[in-house]
């Protein structure tokens, strides 16, 4: 069995396969290091903005976390350490990149071709996060831009931004946490902003020493913490998804946020969102309306519409001469890169299948891609919650399905098609009357169709429960007689 990635999804994964008794495996992995997202971001002031007991494993609990929301570097630590303490260092194999992928009918195996040459394996799980390759916009020239350019994904170091003029392009998450961090350093900075993100209080505080001994000599006291975390973001599914109507209060206390830390009329007006809260990612910040209000920031309230060798226009025809740029904006979510290198029954590409609009049951497994599963795949998102809380889940499904597969002989399973699509058209229902299709937004959560391919519209638990089923109807096995040679060995 092959892994590809070493995030929470692929390290997660790995263990509870592991404790189930399956050790024939590799995690391949294109970095020099475990870490997925938490790995390449680094980012000046990267941190989690959901808090730190709850963005964790549930085994694996850290009492050492120095804050309620925790910085990339400290994740990236527990991810480490995880690692170790999972005993899979010798099931990893770095500066490994996966480049294409596919499914031998004849033989009823993956055949996955490396920069490291070819493995073969007979299933094959994709742990390749969403907010994995960065998403430059398409204007014109900016190609031709003489200076210093970088996504924040994509963080180079080594440039010294001290005295510079800089334009940062992009108001979501992560510029909202870079932008503050850098403003001191520059000599000028433009922020283009095409829209104005909800932001609310944050909550962010250090965890205590006195704390920190708490959780490690009595973990219950760390798991209640965890359980009242996961209860007070699981309620916010009553505004996301149920009532959407709901949002409103929590839109009042944003709109107190930016008018106690904004005092100019004018401004204030240009950071008031024109859509409802949570139709797009919501946000907590203490700084970013500060950093906005510093003497050499300026807020530009317009996209940006074409770069040239030493400057920004935006869409007002407004120039800027600056020395670097940098993007926070995103990642390609829905328009998913490793698609495009899952060749299925027939050589037909998971992104040829998709069409533009990716769905599959579970966010797991697509009709036509046998012994292929997906981790954090379609529709496994959340707008409120924890993420590793459904990569568990989904760890929990691929565990029982490869059990089944073991119970029952077979050498390959897929998912029905008909039960795929009525899990969809379900998704599709209840999706219909969230926030994030009546709030009036366009946001990165839509794929090309305009379908919202990316959230879960419904409680989290009712996803882990659903993914917790031993047994599962939707599942077709079938046994061929096929040679088998040794699992996962480089060819």
């Amino acid at each position: 069995m092959i892994i590809i990635g070493s995030g929470f999804a692929g390290i997660g994964l790995a263990h509870q396969l592991k404790r189930a008794g399956i050790h024939d495996l590799l995690i391949l992995e294109r970095n020099d290091d475990v870490g997925g997202v938490w790995k390449s971001n680094t980012y000046p002031g990267c941190t989690c903005d959901v808090p730190s007991h709850l963005y964790s494993f549930s085994f694996a609990p850290n009492p050492g976390w120095t804050s309620t929301y925790s910085p990339q570097a400290e994740i990236h630590a527990y991810l480490k350490s995880c690692a170790a303490k999972f005993k899979l260092d010798d099931h990893l194999r770095f500066g490994v990149e996966m480049r294409d992928a596919a499914w031998n009918e004849d033989s009823q195996r993956w055949r996955i071709t490396t920069s490291e040459g070819e493995y073969d394996a007979q299933v094959l799980v994709s742990a390749v996060g969403p907010l994995t390759e960065p998403v430059l916009p398409d204007v014109p020239g900016i190609d031709t831009f003489e200076g210093q350019l970088m996504h924040s994904a994509r963080w180079d170091h080594s440039y010294d931004l001290t005295g510079k003029v800089v334009a940062s392009i992009g108001s979501g998450a992560s510029a909202i946490q870079y932008v503050p961090e850098i403003a001191d350093r520059v000599s000028r900075l433009f922020v283009l902003q095409r829209t104005a993100p909800w932001i609310v209080p944050h909550p962010k505080r250090a965890i205590s020493d006195h704390e920190r001994a708490l959780y490690r000599w009595v973990p219950p006291a760390q798991k209640a913490i965890r359980a009242g975390v996961y209860t007070a973001k699981e309620a916010l599914v009553l505004g996301f998804v149920k009532r959407p109507v709901l949002m409103d209060r929590l839109a009042t206390v944003a709109k107190a946020h930016l008018a106690k830390q904004v005092q100019d009329h004018e401004l204030r007006e240009r950071l008031t969102p024109g859509y409802t809260l949570g139709c797009k990612r919501l946000v907590p910040s203490n700084s970013w309306y500060p950093a906005l209000q510093k003497p050499h920031v300026e807020l530009v309230s317009s996209a940006l519409a074409e770069v040239r060798p030493h400057s920004v226009v935006d869409r007002d025809g407004v120039e800027r001469k600056v020395d670097a740029i940098i993007f926070g904006t995103g990642y390609h979510v829905t328009d998913i890169p490793v698609a495009a290198q899952l060749r299925g029954r027939g050589g037909r590409t998971l992104a040829e299948h998709w069409v533009g609009s990716p769905r599959a049951y579970l966010g797991t497994s697509v009709p036509g891609f046998p012994n292929l599963f997906l981790m954090l795949g379609p529709n496994t998102g959340l707008g409120h919650s924890s993420m590793v809380y459904m990569i568990e889940a989904q760890a929990t499904h691929i565990r029982n399905q490869l059990a089944a597969m073991d119970r029952t002989g077979a050498t390959t399973i897929e998912v029905d098609q008909r039960a795929h699509d009525a899990y969809n058209r379900e998704l599709d229902r209840k999706m219909s009357t969230t926030v994030w299709q009546l709030g009036g937004c366009r946001s990165f959560y839509f794929d090309a169709t305009g379908r919202n391919a990316t959230l879960w519209p419904d409680w989290t638990w009712r996803f882990r429960r659903m993914a917790a089923r031993r047994t599962s109807a939707a599942y077709r096995l079938s046994t061929a007689s096929a040679p088998s040679p040794a699992a996962g060995a480089p060819q």
